[in-house]
């Protein structure tokens, strides 16, 4: 299974903060030293410790739902073991929040045909053994020296006061071969009342010095107190999660958006308001309908289905009532239904995914089976009350998956759709997008991916629709005489029978007559409910802006891209290509590293090892220190044996593995031969080995890459195009900005509407570049340009990789403008050459459409709007 990008990044981020720990042993240093380059928002934070566990690294990887954190997991192991723990065959807990996961997730680890097992047994070279908790006394000494092991099960387990009676902490004689073969027990190990040591799960664990992964168990990390650290020893705790909770030190964390740009969630969410609930079920099965249509089109099998969420047996529309309304008045045959609650467990067994599978219609109450999971599920009606949150938030978490994680050819299977039994569509908005921050999504991404049912969904639409109205009741008269004009214009004031007032806004008002309008209800309106109306005014404007955009209009907005001639066709000019033509070859670069590059005399580990008669052996410490390794007990060592470990350790996919191998046998040889360096030391140092190894073909690489990028783009007889005919068109639907701009500054161009700016703070020298662009007038429109976004972000390319320069424009007259902004301290230095050269040469190729400024705060006594205004001069 290919990870997705972000999936990558998560990995790499925490692949270098374990590296650093180990290397550094100061958790907090290379915990600011990994994030401090990511992009966090407002999970940034300095690296808190765990109470009483301060040498043990704790961090969260932050991903919502749908985005695949236990794959990442089983990765994990692997990176942990390398990294910090430096184990052939690491020993991993792996906790999760319930006992029906940990069920699911063992028998999935355990499937050879599952990705998550495969992503272990690529890992370990199927060398890989995974146990329930439940059957811990299966673990034989073999197991835990010979394979990586991992053991799924709940906190709950482990979580205890009183140990007496609890399985795990109890003494087991079939552990006994596991404590009898050490020459001595660490101290710290729980005795009996005897004084002798328990032959217990917990001690085991406490030996070896577990790796934890904690899958979603949000609370369960803050349960891992001293007395549980004194049973179980972790050497570091690696969670997983949609919501982190304010004390998780999160090293990467990942927008919903971007999971949208990496086609593995369905958005945004289509949403239909309905006056009743008969009308929300008829809307649902009509939207199944068509989506069904348009499915039977679809190189693979797709069969959408609905997931109706009926009410409890207290009110009025239960299972039993809604299930006959279907096959009654709807006329669904029955055997297209299936009921999923507590006491009716129809989908157990059943293969959703089968073309064989008749089943349609999904009707549950609350939360179905735990870990249950079918990408097929595309429409979510609820004739219950949205703003219950659990049930909501799980529900609505099923028709987010996107099927087999790829785009669809149709648009319309590329949303999720939600019908509900809400008569005003700003109140259903506002709560489904309450219910989206609960899963993880951040506010604004949120309220970016609610979408009105009748907009089209092939692309833009000539004029925005008809905003939606804000209705709202007041106890008693109103009078509006006092309001301003414009505010009254946009309200409608109904006395009803009851004597109350009922008001409707019918069109957005402007964030001044907003506030006009909220300060004349004060006294009439309590604070709770004035509250809940500026939320609903606001959603209300904003949505209108968005659908009133350039973007949503289906305006296009393409930019020239720069390509490299290549046997008379056009190739995009990238990394890939550039490498090719500096006629990569590894073993063409000398197999050395320097006693900077790699010093196997470094103490950072935590264990000792020694060489006799060519045979690894492992020496226990006490329990201040790592406990036994046992890998490689009986392994000859060699040269030839250690250059072929770092071969496996080390593979690279644009190395051969014989060239690998190869260099790996130099280096080898090197430090043996020339540098004098033993065996043994050279063996036990084998994974910061394996690390320099790694970092030096790196480097290599990298001046190949450069040799290539100069000779292609920037010598004498280089010939780049720059073509509008393979040029980038930003997305008319996808903007996935992690945070959008909020000041107080009102912007009238921006290309996906003036509140969806992305990734821009309200102040600052950027904010000041983007307010010169948007009030020069030969700006048509512009956008914010997402940094790392390949889907849907023009780029330039670099040497070793891409320049996102930070805003396109599109002018009156056709040309493209792109623009830089540097900060001073930045304006010289080696990366802002590299981007000018490029931004420079793609204006130069680009034949006049395209003009290119790297601008700063002042240069040669002009401000940026006077550096703009002069660049559009040019040819303007």
């Amino acid at each position: 299974m290919q990870l997705k990008r972000y999936q990558t990044q998560a990995l790499k981020a925490l692949r270098q903060f374990l590296e650093a720990c180990r290397e550094s042993l100061d958790i907090k240093a290379s915990f600011d030293a990994v994030t401090h380059s990511l992009q966090l928002g407002r999970y940034q934070s300095t690296y808190r410790p765990l109470k009483d566990m301060d040498q043990v690294p704790y961090v969260c990887i932050r991903i919502p739902t749908g985005g695949g954190k236990t794959i990442l997991g089983s990765h994990a192991v692997k990176i942990a073991g390398e990294s910090y723990l430096e184990h052939d065959f690491p020993l991993a807990l792996w906790l999760v929040p319930s006992n029906t996961i940990r069920t699911q997730t063992a028998e999935a680890l355990k499937n050879p045909s599952h990705p998550y097992r495969q992503a272990l047994d690529d890992a370990f070279e199927g060398r890989i053994r995974v146990f329930d908790i439940a059957d811990f006394a299966q673990i034989r000494p073999v197991d835990l020296s010979e394979n990586a092991c991992i053991i799924v099960g709940t906190i709950q387990t482990l979580r205890v006061t009183n140990t007496e009676g609890r399985k795990v902490y109890s003494h087991h004689e079939d552990l006994e071969p596991h404590f009898t073969r050490l020459p001595r027990l660490p101290d710290a190990l729980e005795k009996n009342d005897k004084g002798q040591t328990k032959f217990s799960f917990a001690n085991l664990l406490h030996l070896h010095h577990p790796l934890v992964i904690v899958d979603e168990a949000h609370n369960a990390v803050t349960g891992l107190t001293q007395e549980m650290q004194q049973r179980i020893n972790p050497a570091c705790i690696i969670e997983f999660t949609a919501t982190p909770k304010p004390r998780s030190n999160v090293l990467f964390s990942v927008s919903a958006g971007v999971l949208k740009d990496e086609d593995m969630i369905k958005l945004p969410i289509v949403l239909t308001a309905h006056n009743t609930w008969q009308s929300a079920i008829s809307g649902a099965l009509s939207e199944r309908a068509r989506l069904s249509e348009v499915a039977g089109q679809e190189p693979q099998y797709i069969r959408p289905l609905i997931l109706f969420q009926a009410q409890n047996k207290d009110q009025e529309i239960t299972v039993e009532v809604l299930k006959k309304y279907l096959i009654e008045e709807e006329k669904i045959p029955a055997e297209k239904i299936a009921v999923a609650t507590g006491n009716q467990r129809e989908l157990d067994g059943i293969d959703l995914f089968s073309p064989d599978c008749p089943i349609e219609y999904i009707i549950t109450v609350q939360a179905l089976k735990e870990g249950w999971d079918c990408s097929f599920a595309y429409v979510f009606c609820t004739v219950a009350n949205i703003r219950s949150k659990t049930d909501i938030e799980q529900l609505l978490g099923r028709v987010l998956r996107m099927p087999y994680a790829r785009k669809r050819t149709h648009e319309a299977l590329n949303h999720a759709y939600t019908h509900v039994c809400e008569p005003e569509f700003i109140d259903a908005a506002v709560q489904l997008r309450d219910r989206l921050v609960d899963m993880g999504f951040e506010e604004e991404e949120a309220e970016d991916n609610i979408q009105i049912s009748d907009l089209g969904l092939e692309g833009g639409c000539a004029e925005p629709p008809a905003p939606e109205p804000v209705t709202f009741t007041l106890e008693g008269a109103f009078e509006t005489a006092e309001l301003p004009e414009a505010v009254q214009t946009h309200i409608q004031v109904e006395t009803t029978k009851e004597g109350q007032t009922r008001i409707k806004i019918e069109t957005p008002l402007s964030e001044d007559d907003e506030t006009s309008l909220l300060n004349a209800l004060k006294p009439s309106l309590p604070k709770e409910q004035t509250k809940e109306l500026k939320q609903k005014l606001t959603f209300q404007r904003q949505m209108y802006e968005r659908l009133s955009s350039p973007a949503s209009k289906g305006i296009p907005f393409a930019v020239p891209q720069v390509y490299i001639s290549r046997q008379g066709e056009l190739a995009l000019a990238e990394k890939g290509l550039f490498l090719e033509l500096g006629n990569w070859k590894l073993l063409d670069y000398p197999a050395v590293l320097s006693e900077h590059e790699f010093d196997p005399t470094s103490q950072s580990q935590a264990f000792k090892l020694d060489v006799e008669s060519n045979k690894v052996t492992y020496e226990v410490l006490d329990e201040a220190q790592r406990a036994e390794q046992l890998s490689g007990l009986d392994t000859p060592w060699d040269e030839r044996v250690l250059a072929r470990w770092l071969d496996r350790h080390c593979r690279i996919k644009d190395v051969p593995q014989p060239a690998l191998l190869e260099f790996a046998r130099r280096v080898v040889a090197d430090q043996l031969n020339n540098k004098g360096v033993e065996l043994g030391v050279l063996v036990q140092a084998k994974y910061r080995l394996a690390k320099a190894l790694v970092e030096k073909i790196n480097q290599y690489r990298e001046q190949a890459r450069k040799k290539g990028y100069q000779s292609s783009l920037f010598a004498s007889d280089a010939s780049p195009e720059v073509s509008f005919e393979y040029a980038f068109a930003f997305p008319k639907s996808q903007y996935p900005a992690t945070f959008f701009y909020r000041g107080s500054f009102q912007f009238k161009k921006h290309y996906y509407g003036n509140h969806r700016i992305g990734e821009m703070k309200n102040k600052g020298e950027e904010f000041e570049c983007a307010r010169a662009i948007d009030m020069n007038p030969k700006v048509k429109f512009w956008v914010r340009n997402l940094e790392s976004r390949p889907k849907t972000s023009f780029r330039l390319p670099l040497a070793d990789g891409w320049f996102y320069p930070d805003f396109v424009a599109l002018l009156d007259d056709g040309r493209i403008f792109v623009i830089e902004y540097k900060g001073e301290h930045l304006e010289t230095n080696e990366d802002t050459q590299e981007k000018a050269n490029i931004g420079e040469l793609w204006e130069e190729k680009s034949g006049g459409k395209g003009l290119f400024l790297m601008a700063v705060r002042e240069k040669d006594g002009k401000k940026l709007d006077k550096q703009i205004a002069d660049k559009l001069k040019i040819n303007g």
